[in-house]
């Protein structure tokens, strides 16, 4: 067993994390996501409202979970899919086309990436956010 960060014994592979404790993270995670898509529509497409970007966010996680679940084991085609179909939210929910869609999702990498590093490096969060694939 080893002690984890909240000082509950938990055994190598299993999380140990309370149904509570997951939606915490699951809630700071989708935050942050949110963060991400805010700031890569306000470059992209001037868009400023971060609850439009927070349930984009929502529905990108849940829309990458399921085609994942469905799609995502095929081999070089399942991530592709699910990322077309994550890059498919995006361009539904943003002015622009396919191309304004991918350059908000490469933004909001970025800066997910970014905000990710620096709560990493003072200890606050692991290297994970739901809402933008890939981190």
């Amino acid at each position: 067993m080893i002690e984890s960060l909240a000082g509950v014994a938990t055994v190598p592979g299993q999380s140990g994390a309370t149904p509570v404790q997951s939606l915490v993270v699951f809630a700071v995670s989708l935050l942050i996501g949110a963060v991400g898509i805010y700031v890569g529509a306000k470059v992209i497409v001037d868009a400023e409202d971060y609850t439009y970007a927070l349930v984009t966010a929502l529905i990108g996680a849940v829309v990458w979970g399921v085609i994942g679940f469905f799609l995502g084991w095929i081999p070089l085609l399942g991530p592709l899919l699910v990322f077309v179909a994550y890059l498919a939210v995006i361009n539904s929910r943003y002015p622009g086309g396919w191309i304004d869609a991918a350059a908000i999702t490469i933004v909001a990498w970025l800066s997910v990436l970014i905000v990710l590093y620096v709560l990493a490096l003072i200890g606050v969060t692991g290297f994970e956010a739901a809402g933008v694939p890939g981190v």
